[in-house]
C-alpha cells in the first residue's frame, strides 16, 4: 500500500513582477480575489482533500502571509468590541485553519530549490506540491482527485490539462500515452518545458499541482541548475522517470491563472458570480455594461 498523503508544500518565495507596482510591499499571494488572498484557495483545498500540514517556502518580503494565518488580537478585541461575531468567526477560522509551518528561500533559484528547501519538514514520504497562482474551482478538490491517483496507481501524480493550440507554448508538456482504462490518465514517458506548437509531444500541459515521492528530493539535490542558474522541478521529476512511473492527470474542473492580470480579471468576475450574497446584484451589473 502507498503511503498517506500528509503534507503540502507551497512555493510561495517569488517576486511577483506580473503584479508591480501591487506587489511592491504586498505578497503575490496575497492579492485578493473577491474576499481571500488566492493562497487561502490552495490551502483551504489541501484541507478538504484530507491534508494535515501545510509547509510554506516563503522569500524576504513574505511576512505578511505568516500574519495572514495567524491571530490577530487588536482585530479580534475590536471585532468581539463592536459585537461583529460573523466577521469575529471569520478572522479566528483563517488563524485556527491548518498547522503550518514556514521554511525561507534565501534567494530565487527557481521552483526545483523551492520545493528542495521543504525537505526537512516534509521528511521521508509522499507529498503535494501546489502553485498558488493556479487557483481550481472543482466539484471534488483538484488534490483530493490526484491522491486517489496516487492511491490507486502508486508513482507521482502531475495535474494536467488539455491545451490545443499555440498557447500550449506557455507550458510543460507531457510525452507519453493516454492510459487505455482510464482517459483522464496519462502515461508520462518525458516533458518538455514551453515547446514551440510544432514541437510540442503532446496537448497534455502541466498546471500547479504535483503528488511526488520522496526520492525526488535527493534527485534535486543533484539536479544542475539550468538557464538563469535555476534549478528546475521539471528537471526533477524527469530524473525520478527512471526510478518510478510518472503520471499526468486530467483533472475535473476549472484553473484559474491568477499570477496572470487577465486571468485574475476572469478568476474575479466569475468566482463574484458564484456567491450567492451577490451575485444577481453583480450579473444585473454586468448586463448594464455598455459592452
Amino acid at each position: 500500500m502507498t503511503q498517506p498523503v500528509r503534507t503540502a508544500v507551497f512555493p510561495a518565495g517569488g517576486l511577483g513582477t506580473r503584479f508591480l507596482p501591487a506587489t511592491k510591499v504586498v505578497p503575490k499571494e496575497m492579492l485578493a480575489l473577491v474576499d481571500k488572498p488566492i493562497i487561502q484557495y490552495g490551502v483551504e483545498e489541501c484541507l478538504a482533500s484530507g491534508i494535515e500540514h501545510i509547509i510554506f517556502v516563503t522569500g524576504r518580503g513574505k511576512s505578511a502571509m505568516e500574519d495572514h494565518f495567524d491571530f490577530s488580537p487588536e482585530l479580534d478585541a475590536t471585532l468581539e468590541r463592536r459585537g461583529k461575531k460573523e466577521l469575529l468567526d471569520v478572522s479566528r477560522r483563517v488563524a485556527t485553519m491548518a498547522r503550518i509551518s514556514y521554511v525561507r528561500q534565501k534567494e530565487p533559484l527557481g521552483l526545483g530549490h523551492a520545493v528542495l528547501c521543504a525537505k526537512q519538514l516534509v521528511g521521508n514520504e509522499p507529498f503535494a506540491v501546489v502553485l498558488p497562482d493556479d487557483v481550481i474551482e472543482a466539484p471534488r478538490p483538484c488534490i483530493a482527485q490526484m491522491i486517489d491517483v496516487f492511491s490507486q496507481h502508486g508513482g507521482s501524480v502531475l495535474a494536467t490539462m488539455t491545451i490545443e493550440g499555440p498557447a500550449i507554448s506557455a507550458y510543460g508538456v507531457l510525452a507519453g500515452s493516454a492510459d487505455s482504462a482510464n482517459p483522464r490518465l496519462y502515461n508520462c514517458t518525458g516533458m518538455v518545458e514551453k515547446p514551440k506548437l510544432a514541437d510540442a509531444p503532446s496537448k497534455q500541459a502541466i498546471i500547479g499541482r504535483y503528488i511526488l515521492t520522496p526520492r525526488v528530493f535527493e534527485l534535486l539535490e543533484t539536479t544542475k541548475p539550468g538557464a538563469g542558474g535555476e534549478i528546475q522541478l521539471t528537471d526533477g521529476i524527469l530524473a525520478l522517470l527512471q526510478h518510478e512511473k510518472v503520471y499526468g492527470y486530467t483533472f475535473e474542473g476549472k484553473r484559474y491563472d491568477a499570477g496572470d492580470k487577465f486571468g485574475m480579471l476572469q478568476a474575479t468576475v466569475e468566482f463574484a458570480l458564484n456567491r450567492p450574497e451577490f451575485a444577481d446584484k453583480f450579473r444585473a451589473y454586468l448586463k448594464s455594461l455598455p459592452l
